[in-house]
This record gives structure tokens, sequence and C-alpha cells, in this order.
């Protein structure tokens, strides 16, 4: 008799088994993924995927269209390259893909997960996101800071001045220094990177390397995310890499806490000077609903540094690159500059509203050469439709910003560098204008984007107002590299190597 109840038991747990297996099939059937290519076994649609991965998914497209899925490794994407579908994504059903997927970057470079950029979505991302518009970006904090911005401009205009002439110079390691300076005393008070440390934990040239290895390395596609029961392999070596970067960064994080935390005990009725000051003081908060721990006050000091550093760089770099190509287009600039500024004096941030034509440049460089080509990778909250299709719950999404930025219906002659197409047009990249959308948009837009923005126009006005750009022995304007590398930025992948040559009275470059 025992024998024979467990006998129907098991009868009755294997039809069980079998009638879940076979509907889960059946559903599976029944969905209808967007259209994409036929994937691999094991590699999914890997092979596809070259070295520029915006220019892999830019070729699919065409054939595709404008939503498409593959297949990562065992990592379903989804992909929307036109305006309609990043307008889904990142407005009409933003909250569906507000989070961010799991990745070994996230874990081991910004201290689990602890970060602006990668943390999920959920309170402590909420109220990451309110410190940053609220505290840390807010207009007023911005406008506090400017003396900070116009001083290190000078400075730049300055390092540039000693060495132009005859004397070639990479620009990129310019502009860094002035992007690094700018952020490193917003957010730490002083540079902790120019070399007058005497208890510097890291140098100079150091930091910088940190910072772009940093930026690689959340930007790759790295197989164990994607192939997770090979993921312990690490046969591209980045989890190594991330670990030793992410040790570095610990270093310097932990000496910076130290020095502020010493100081706010040694000064009575200490007010908070710079953003670390502000994270410290808001992690004394006991009425935030998360609490913000010491690793979070360092992922999110990192995560401010990395991010105010390299957009504003790599933009200007591309800028200068492109005008070298077009003389006619920085003979138009300097008119324009000339006309509205003078001879005698420097662009500051207030006359930028004053000068369209060099916003446009700006504007037209950020559309060819979006500094995060898809943005950073979005999640699916749950199981959903787009356009009629279905999206399973944990799909990456990506949106391919550089592809739309190429899209011959919105751009005419969409590959030409042509900043005359937005003289009149009222669109911005403020997030409102899909066509545009360097700085993402949405709640997981860039919450610095202002900053971004402040730099990159007034660094570019001032280097077109202050010098003439040409390029070193008697090299062609066609002969310039245009080539870019992959990471989560994407940066000249040979520096610009210019000549500067002073074009305004001298005794300014002394002021």
């Amino acid at each position: 008799m025992e024998t024979q109840f467990y006998t129907v038991f098991a009868a009755l747990l294997l039809t069980a088994l079998s009638l879940n297996f076979l509907t889960k099939v059946f559903r599976r059937k029944k969905l209808n993924p967007p259209p994409g290519p036929k994937p691999w076994p094991v590699i999914g649609n890997l092979n596809l995927i070259g070295s520029l991965p915006h220019h892999s998914l830019h070729q699919l497209s065409q054939k595709y269209g404008p939503l498409m899925q593959l297949q990562f490794g065992s990592a379903p994407v989804v992909v929307g390259s036109s305006v309609e579908m990043a307008k889904i994504f990142l407005k009409t059903m933003d909250l569906t893909f507000v989070s961010r997927p799991k990745t070994a970057a996230g874990k081991y470079t910004t201290y689990n997960y602890s970060d602006i950029t990668w943390s999920p979505y959920g309170p402590y991302w909420r109220q990451a996101r309110k410190m940053c518009l609220m505290e840390l970006f807010s207009v007023k904090r911005l406008e506090s800071y400017e003396y900070i911005r116009i001083e290190e401009m000078n400075s730049l205009i300055k390092d540039i001045f000693k060495s132009s002439g005859e004397k070639a110079i990479y620009l990129k390691d310019y502009l860094s220094t002035l992007s690094l300076s700018v952020i490193s005393r917003m957010v730490l008070g002083k540079k902790y990177s120019d070399g007058n440390d005497e208890n510097a934990v890291v140098s100079p040239e150091e930091f910088k390397k940190m910072l772009d290895e940093l930026f690689l390395l959340n930007g790759v596609i790295n197989i164990g995310d994607l192939i997770p029961y090979i993921g312990f392999l690490d046969l591209q070596g980045y989890v190594k890499r991330m670990k030793v970067v992410s040790k570095k960064f610990d270093k310097f994080l932990e000496h910076v806490l130290d020095e502020h935390e010493e100081r706010r005990k040694r000064v009575k009725n200490y007010v908070s000077g710079d953003m670390v000051d502000v994270l410290l003081e808001l992690a004394e908060d006991p009425n935030l609903e998360v609490k913000l721990e010491r690793h979070g006050v360092k992922a999110f000091t990192q995560d401010l540094l990395a991010g105010g550093t390299e957009s504003s760089a790599v933009t200007v770099e591309w800028a200068i690159s492109e005008l070298l190509k077009k003389p006619e287009i920085f003979e138009k600039a300097t008119e324009e500059l000339d006309r509205v500024i003078g001879q005698n004096k420097w662009v500051k941030e207030k006359d930028m509203s004053k000068l369209p034509y060099i916003e446009a440049i700006a504007k037209e460089t950020m559309r060819l050469h979006p500094v995060a080509p898809m943005l950073v990778p979005r999640a699916s909250r749950e199981d959903c439709k787009v356009g009629g299709y279905d999206i399973k719950k944990g799909t990456q999404i990506l949106v391919n910003v550089w592809t739309i930025g190429r899209d011959p219906s919105i751009w005419e002659n969409p590959t030409e560098f042509c900043p005359d197409r937005f003289i009149g047009k009222s669109i911005d990249v403020k997030g409102q204008d899909f066509e545009l959308l360097p700085f993402g948009s949405g709640r997981r837009m860039c919450p610095g984007y202002s900053l971004g923005l402040k730099v990159i126009q007034s660094s570019l006005a001032n280097l077109l107002h202050g010098f003439n750009w040409k390029l070193p022995e008697n090299m062609k304007p066609e002969d310039l590299n245009m080539e870019e590398i992959f990471g989560l930025s994407t940066p000249k992948k040979i520096p610009l190597c210019v000549v500067a040559e002073p074009r305004l009275p001298l005794e300014l470059y002394s002021m």
C-alpha cells in the first residue's frame, strides 16, 4: 500500500513538472521578441560585435530596424536606434527601464553598486539622485563654484600660451588637466593631483591613468558578464584590472576622507565647502531613508571625479579636430567671438547665450561624437511590450544615440560636420529633444550635465578666441586621424597633436 502511494505521488509530481515545463515552453513560443539576427549557441550574437560596438549595432539596425534584439552570451539585449525608441525607453516607459544590469564593473569598481551610475533602481538610488539634484549640482552650488572654473580656465590659457609657437602639443593633456582641476577643487576642495601635495598617495600622471582605466573598464564588453558560468576564468583579464584600479582609488579616497574628517573635527562650527564635505554631512543625517555609509561616500566621490573629467575633455578635443578639417567654420566662429566679445577680454560663462555659433559647434560635436554613444546600459524591471514586441524582465537596454545622430530622416548630410544646422533651431542637449541626447534623458540622465555643458562651452569658446590652431609639420587636414576607441566614453584613438598660435593682444595671456 505504501509503495503504491509513493508510486502515485511520483507520477503526480512528474506530471505536474511536465505540465509546468510544457506551459513555459508554450508561453515562450507565444512571445514575440523584436527582430534580430539568429544567435549561435553559447556566444549568441557576440560574433557580430566588433571593437566599436556602437558601429556594429548601427550596421545591424540598418538591416533589422530601429528596435532589435540580440543575444550577448546568455543575456538578451534590446537596442533602440531611433528618436521614437529613445523616447519610449527614456521617457514614456522610463520607470520600466530605469534600473541597471549587474556587471563586474559595477561590482568591483563602484563598491558593489554603491555609486550613482551603477546602483540599481530603489530607495538608495532615488536618494542618491535627490542628493545630486538638490545638493551637489544645484544651481546655487554651481554658481558658487564659478570662480574655480574661471581660475582654472585662465591657468589653461597660460599653459597653452607658454607652449605656443612652433611647439606641437597634445591638446587632450591640457583639457584633461583643466577638467580634473575644476572637478577636484569642486569635489575635493583642492587639486590633489597637481603634484603639490606632500602627502599625496598618487602622482598626477598616475591619477589620470586611473581615470582613463576606470572609464575604459566600465564600458568594455566583459565575457564573464554575459556567460556567467565561465566568469571565474576572467578570459580577457578585465576583472583583474578592475580590482587593481579599484584598490588604487580606494587608497586615494581613504586619504581624501581622512583629511576632510580631521578638518571637520579640528575647526569649530565648520562650514561645508566642497562636495565631499556635503556628502559627509549628509552621511550624518539621521533622517536619511537609507544611511549613507563610508563606502557610499567614496563611491559617490569617485563617480563625481570620473564623470566630471572625461566628458568635457573628449568633446572639446573632437570639436577642435573637426574644425581643423573645416577652416571656414573656424573663421565663422572667430568672427562671432570678435564681434560679440571683442579682442580685449576672455569669454565668460554668461556670454554663451550671445554666442549661438559657438553653441552650435558644441552641439554638432556632441551629435557626431557623443561621449557615451550608447549611453549607460539600462535593464527592464518587468516583462513588457514595446512597439508590439515582447521584452522580458532583466533584458539589457541600449539606446544607440550614435545612430540617432546619423539618421538621414532627421539630419541632412548626417556624416558632415555642419554647425549651421542648429542655427535658428530650438534643439538643445538637456534631455528633452530626443534627436540629441549626449547626456541621456529621464531619471537616469547624467546628473552633472549642467556642469559638463558649462565647461565644454566655456573652454571651447576661449580656445577658439585665444588661439589659431594648426596641424604640425605641414600635415594636411585630410591626413588627420578621426578614429575612436570604445569604453564608457569614445575618445580619439590617436590624440590630437596641434600647434597653437596666440590671436589676441599678448598682455591678455598674462592676466
